[in-house]
């Protein structure tokens, strides 16, 4: 009796990818411990299942391919054929070949012949196997090494049931549609619970009207007797909605959770393809690199995982591309010849952070300070105040590229604003670090699922709007005086760090006033975005909740702000708030005014002054003080920076923190009192030690002031300078 051969294809399939991942590993570790007789075994193994269970499905082509596959590995354990870089080559090219055939089963295709380029690597194998020359150098390129392998489907787990993924979709949006009826359900609840409390006012209102009036008669009585009866019904039925509500909120809540887990997925499934991706590439640009990767086994939803593959895909050709120097010049530089990329991915803060980082020469600055002054992005006049980490986030703009030429493998001068655009549509952020000679790292913070967010209301100039609180550090009330004044702006102080302050309303353009600057506290939200951080002043939180996010509709899908609409439990409707770009308006919103002192100041000669500090916040703080004051500011951000710009560089006066990485505002100043060019400059050290040791520490290594931030008013710093500069 004949089997239904239909009914075990997606079982084989999943069981034939899993071998196929399992030799692709096992050749790239025999790559580099070619005398690792377990790692050889387990892969001689996975192609001898795939030759057994792909002939009993009759599926001879791929079970002829794993054949000679098998005979290769088999010479292998045998001596008789050394693993060395052909063999590795031409052992993938026969991997490729089956996987080809697999995934044309998986859709569906009958394999009944095998293809032209798969014989020809069939042949290759059989030479190579029987120590005939030639074999491993004579096979044509599989299509598959040109390009991109395909992300691996789901791995096989015992004892699954195999559902498409339209249906695990569709499961997961009517999830979301039970949550949101919930929360429906809840806003009910608080309507009862006043029903309930005007029935009792009620209640009280005929007994006190009845004991007021003498001889009540029987009416007054049953009218008394029919409210008491109407209270204690619309008590009973709230108690009972509660527990209802109550209920359905676990339910949901354990809906929610299990309906999420179905879709989530290891990051496994994205980072293994990279490792054979990686060799190709740096074979293809004659450099040896290996990809490190943890936290693997990291879940994400689905749909963002599918999403991702590109960005990361992308970040990585540049690694290797741009990033990666040859073997000649690592050895040059004192660094291993083999270059290292590492890939990593961990939860935080209820979110997932994916790390991609190389130990290649770093991002040229100057290079991309040049590309964005010929796009136009910056002015001449104004690179010397930016700082090297707001030098480099200028790669996230269209066009700027580090590639001398265009190659295949990146420098088409687009690609990185496309990364960024894909991950901000993901709701993510992404940031970059850079050293000079030690490499880049791009660090990408993703949701942990696109379905249902959680999400803060907030009330700005009688408006409502919803927040996702992965971009929400902290939320604080602060009475009006803390505020830090500079000129036309303010910040907040917060960790003893400055942090920008700007009205929601204002980024947002909404009409309206923003509220009297004297009365009660102002609220306010800490937010952050690929490496901003600033303090949004709202009116009133609302309330939190977990909830669907619905796309805008066509005429609408431009607004930059908005990413999508939530619908209440009141059917309101409310806009979602897209944080990177709000947080990017919310800066555009910090103008400066000039006093009219200030103006007079700018008719004399501009002195220059140079402001060394790490953190952004503080030092866009004090240029700013400066720079509507009528001085010249350059921005550095540690003291090594500092010091590199200082020698290019006669600065009038000098502004530095002191807890900084690399080199510490006193070895600064003890550096620059060294050179004679510095002797006599002033220099002012802003610093939150407070300690008199520290105070004293300073003007030993020469500071001519020391303020302390814990203090810190515009006057003092400007007063200061005034002094010294005459």
């Amino acid at each position: 009796m004949s089997f239904d051969k239909a009914k075990f294809i997606p079982r084989f399939v999943d069981e034939a990818r899993e071998h196929v991942k399992r030799i692709n590993e096992g050749v790239l570790s025999l790559e580099k411990r070619p005398d690792d007789a377990e790692t050889l075994n387990q892969v001689f193994r996975s192609a001898h299942t795939i030759k057994g269970s792909s002939r009993m499905m009759r599926m001879i082509p791929i079970s002829e391919a794993a054949h000679k596959l098998e005979d290769l590995l088999d010479a292998a354990r045998q001596g008789n054929v050394q693993l060395s870089g052909p063999i590795s080559d031409l052992l993938f090219k026969g991997v490729d070949v089956i996987e080809n055939m697999i995934e044309r089963v998986a859709e569906g295709e009958e394999i009944s012949e095998m293809p032209a380029e798969a014989l020809a690597v069939c042949d290759a194998l059989e030479r190579a196997a029987g120590g005939m020359e030639g074999g491993a150098s004579s096979t044509p390129s599989t299509p598959t090494e040109t390009k991109d392998r395909p992300v691996p489907k789901v791995p096989r787990v015992d004892d699954t049931i195999r559902i498409s993924a339209d249906k695990l979709d569709n499961l997961i949006k009517l999830m979301g549609e039970i949550v949101s009826g919930h929360n429906r359900a809840v806003h009910r609840l608080a309507e009862v619970a006043e029903i309930e409390k005007q029935a009792l006012r009620l209640m009280e209102a005929v007994s006190d009207a009845g004991s007021e009036a003498n001889g009540a008669d029987s009416r007054t009585h049953a009218m008394k007797r029919q409210v008491r009866a109407l209270y204690g019904k619309c008590k009973a039925f709230l108690k009972g909605y509660k527990e209802e509500v109550n209920t359905q909120g676990l339910l949901a809540a354990d809906l929610q959770d299990q309906s999420l887990r179905m879709r989530m997925l290891p990051l496994s499934i994205l980072f293994h393809p990279f490792r054979r991706t990686v060799r190709n590439l740096a074979r293809a640009s004659g450099k040896e690199v290996d990809l490190v990767v943890s936290g693997e086994e990291t879940e994400l939803d689905k749909k963002i995982i599918e999403k991702i593959g590109d960005p990361l895909l992308h970040m990585i050709r540049n690694s290797i591309d741009h990033g990666i120097e040859t073997p000649e010049a690592r050895k040059m530089a004192g660094k291993p010849e083999t270059g290292t990329i590492r890939l990593s991915a961990r939860y935080e803060g209820g979110q997932v952070f994916i790390d991609l980082s190389d130990d290649g020469a770093g991002i040229p600055v100057e290079r991309i300070q040049e590309t964005a002054l010929q796009k136009g992005f910056i002015q001449q006049r104004a690179t010397d105040a930016l700082t090297e980490a707001e030098i480099v986030h200028l790669i996230f703009m269209p066009g700027v590229s580090t590639a001398d030429a265009i190659t295949a493998l990146s420098g088409r001068g687009v690609g990185m604003d496309v990364v960024k655009r894909n991950i901000e549509e993901l709701k993510g952020a992404v940031e970059v670090r850079t050293k000079a000679g030690a490499g880049a790292a791009f660090g990408i913070r993703l949701p942990l699922t696109m379905a249902v967010i959680h999400l803060l209301f907030i009330t700005v100039r009688e408006r409502t709007f919803a927040m996702p609180a992965g971009y929400i550090d902290e939320i604080v009330r602060s009475p009006r005086e803390a505020l830090i004044s500079v000129v036309d702006k303010r910040a907040i102080r917060l960790r003893q760090q400055l942090i920008p302050l700007v009205d929601l309303g204002d980024a947002l353009g909404l009409p309206g006033d923003p509220g009297p600057e004297n009365g009660r506290d102002l609220l306010m939200l800490a937010v952050s975005a690929g490496g901003d951080r600033l303090a949004l002043i709202v009116d009133e939180l609302v309330n939190e909740a977990e909830m669907v996010i619905k796309p805008l509709p066509a005429h609408m899908q431009k607004l930059p702000l908005v990413s999508g609409a939530v619908i209440s439990g009141k059917n309101e409707l409310f806009p979602v708030l897209h944080m990177p770009k709000i947080i990017e308006a919310a800066r555009e919103t910090r103008r400066r005014a000039a006093p009219a002192d200030a103006q007079e100041m700018v008719e004399k000669a501009r002195p220059h002054i140079l402001v060394v500090d790490d953190s952004v916040s503080t030092r866009e703080i004090e240029k700013s003080i400066l720079e509507s004051y009528g001085y010249e500011v350059s921005l550095a951000g540690d003291g090594r920076e500092g010091f590199d710009k200082a020698r290019r560089f006669q600065y009038d006066l000098i502004v530095t923190d002191v807890e900084m990485p690399d080199m510490d505002g006193f070895t600064l100043t003890e550096s620059l009192r060294r050179s004679e060019t510095y002797q006599e400059t002033p220099i002012i050290l802003v610093t939150s030690l407070d300690r008199e040791e520290d105070k004293q520490r300073g003007i030993a290594a020469g500071a001519d002031a020391y303020i302390v931030k814990g203090a810190f008013d515009q006057s003092m710093l400007l007063d200061a300078i005034r002094n010294l500069l005459g």
